[in-house]
Order: structure tokens, then C-alpha cells, then sequence
């Protein structure tokens, strides 16, 4: 008889805290428990009362990586429920604030915590000595999201100037063109950085488990702000009838909230959005996810980090081109709710 247990407490290189509790007698698991063992606090109970032109920047606070997302999902809502109209250029600048963020969070998982698993070695710090100039770009990367968060959203972390129905204050047009040109030069960056990863992607796990993944589409773009709701067993849902794929549930065993759907579980994120959206991507991200081959459906998770790369590059081509549409449309800095 054989028997294994692996319990690993707050586990490291994640966004966030948790444990994995594995049991296994004679080759059969006997149980095995992802436990978020962060405390709850509790924000659908203190926005209530609240007034609502304050929930999104108390709802920015869940997060200090994706505060930019749940700003712009406190907004929607609220402007959903307030029958609040948004004008094409707080479309796209939103969408503008919405790459920053996924750009910032992106990179920060991928070079950060998965490129030293991908080389080999326990954390970013001993990746500097034999690859300082990756470690740099990698960085420059990064940065550059976050001057972008800045520039939009008046700070890197926890958004200050997107309200109800727009912006209280409009970057200039000389300082979006001076940005589109950083977007430009950032290209062959991150054409180094990919190239980088992918010398290295054989170190990813040949794995693959059949899974739902669910995200927003859109026939206009690779949706990350608008859009319905699908997945890749069900089709497409209405937003309003979110709950309904949602389907959130407690467990003893972790203080964050489980869901499910079709299956047992799914999976949101970068690979879910590419499995749903791939043939919105622009052309350069396109091109990398084929020299990835990483094709939908792809039911590898570990390539999530690869989607992650493919959706950087989008976002950049993606930045370029709306900076164009504000620029070509006039930007209106005097538009106020």
C-alpha cells in the first residue's frame, strides 16, 4: 500500500493567497482542495447605502492589480441600472483604460511568476545575472501599462477619473499621440520577450483537460469591455442573465465563492476569451499565437500564460488604433456627464 499527502500552504508566485491539499492511497485520489484562505471582506455588504456615484471607487479597492475592471463593472452597472448613456470617445477611452490593466496584469504573471518556471529557476531575481536584457524589457513592458493607467485613468492603481456616464477629466490629444508612439516602440519588445518565451515553451506541461470556458464575445472585437456572454458548450447568453451562468456556490473548505455552469466548473481568462474570440485578434497577435500554436480549442491551462502574451500584443495594436479614432473623431477634453 502506498500512500501520498502534499500540502502546500499559501502557495507562492500566484495573485493572491492559497493552499492545495492533496490525498492519494494505492494510485486513487482520495481528495484534492484548492483553499483560498484570504479573508472575506465583505463588499456587497458596505456599498450598500452608499451613493452610487461613489460604488465604483469603493468597488476598485477589491484589487489592487485588476481595480481597473471592477471600476468599469461597477460603472456599467450602475449606469445599466440609472439609464446613464456613455459617448463614443468614454467608450473608447475606457477601453483604452481596460488594456492598460490587462497589459499590467498580464506581464506581471508572465514575466514575473511563470518565466522563472519556464527557465527553470525559483523566482525573476536569478533570471537577472544570465538574462538582464529579458528581465529589462520585460520591466519596460510592464511600465509602460502602467503609464497608460496613469495617463486614462489618473493613477497606475485604483482609477480616479472614470465616473458615471464618462470622465471628470481627458488626457490631451498631444498626450495620447506622445503614447501611441511608446505603443510603436514597444512592438519589438515585445517581439523579443515572445521569442524568449517561446525558445522556452517546451518547459510548459504537455497537459490537456476538456473544459467549459466562459467569457464575453462580440462580432465587433476581441471583447474584453462589451459584449454577450458565451461558452464554448452553451453558446451565447444575454449580460442580463448573468446569475444564470454565474451560478455562484459556497464551500467549506475556501473563503472565495465557487461557480459552475455547464460542467462541474470552468475556466474564465486570456485562454477562455482566445477560445472565444481568436479570429477577432489583431494581425501581429495572431501571427504569435500560430508560432505558439496555440489554436481553440485549446484545453491546455497551462497555456492561459501564453494567451496572456498573445492578448499583451492585442492590446497594443488595439491601443494604436483607437488612439487614431479619438485623434481622427476630435477629442472633446470638456465632455462631462
Amino acid at each position: 500500500m502506498s500512500t501520498v499527502s502534499v500540502n502546500v500552504e499559501h502557495l507562492t508566485r500566484v495573485e493572491g493567497h492559497g493552499n492545495i491539499v492533496l490525498n492519494a492511497k494505492d494510485g486513487t485520489v482520495e481528495k484534492v482542495e484548492w483553499q483560498v484562505s484570504e479573508a472575506p471582506r465583505f463588499f456587497e455588504s458596505f456599498v450598500r447605502g452608499r451613493p452610487w456615484d461613489e460604488l465604483s471607487f469603493l468597488t476598485s479597492r477589491i484589487c489592487g492589480i485588476c481595480s481597473i475592471g471592477h471600476s468599469l463593472t461597477s460603472l456599467k452597472a450602475t449606469e445599466a441600472a440609472m439609464q446613464i448613456p456613455i459617448s463614443d470617445q468614454t467608450g473608447m477611452l475606457r477601453r483604452l483604460a481596460l488594456h492598460a490593466e490587462n497589459m499590467q496584469s498580464h506581464i506581471l504573471h508572465v514575466g514575473y511568476l511563470v518565466a522563472p518556471d519556464m527557465f527553470r529557476v525559483g523566482s525573476v531575481f536569478p533570471l537577472v545575472p544570465d538574462h538582464k536584457d529579458l528581465v529589462l524589457k520585460i520591466v519596460k513592458m510592464h511600465r509602460l501599462a502602467n503609464e497608460l493607467s496613469t495617463l486614462v485613468c489618473g493613477r497606475t492603481t485604483h482609477p480616479i477619473t472614470m465616473i458615471p456616464g464618462g470622465f471628470s477629466w481627458i488626457p490631451s490629444q498631444r498626450a495620447l499621440l506622445e503614447y501611441q508612439q511608446h505603443l510603436r516602440d514597444i512592438i519589438p519588445v515585445c517581439e523579443d520577450v515572445g521569442q524568449a518565451l517561446l525558445d522556452n515553451c517546451h518547459m510548459l506541461p504537455d497537459f490537456s483537460r476538456e473544459t467549459e470556458y466562459i467569457g464575453l464575445t462580440s462580432d465587433e472585437e476581441y471583447a474584453l469591455y462589451d459584449g454577450v456572454i458565451a461558452s464554448t458548450d452553451t453558446g451565447t447568453h444575454p449580460v442580463e442573465e448573468y446569475e444564470s451562468v454565474a451560478n455562484e456556490f459556497i464551500v467549506p473548505q475556501s473563503t472565495a465563492k465557487y461557480t459552475k455552469h455547464h460542467r462541474d466548473s470552468y475556466m474564465v481568462g486570456a485562454l477562455a476569451r482566445f477560445n472565444l474570440n481568436s479570429d477577432q485578434l489583431h494581425p501581429l497577435a495572431m501571427q504569435w499565437a500560430l508560432k505558439f500554436q496555440l489554436k481553440p480549442l485549446c484545453y491546455n491551462p497551462f497555456m492561459n500564460s501564453i494567451a496572456q502574451v498573445v492578448e499583451y500584443i492585442h492590446s497594443v495594436e488595439d491601443g494604436i488604433l483607437l488612439i487614431d479614432k479619438l485623434v481622427e473623431q476630435g477629442i472633446n477634453r470638456d465632455e462631462r456627464p
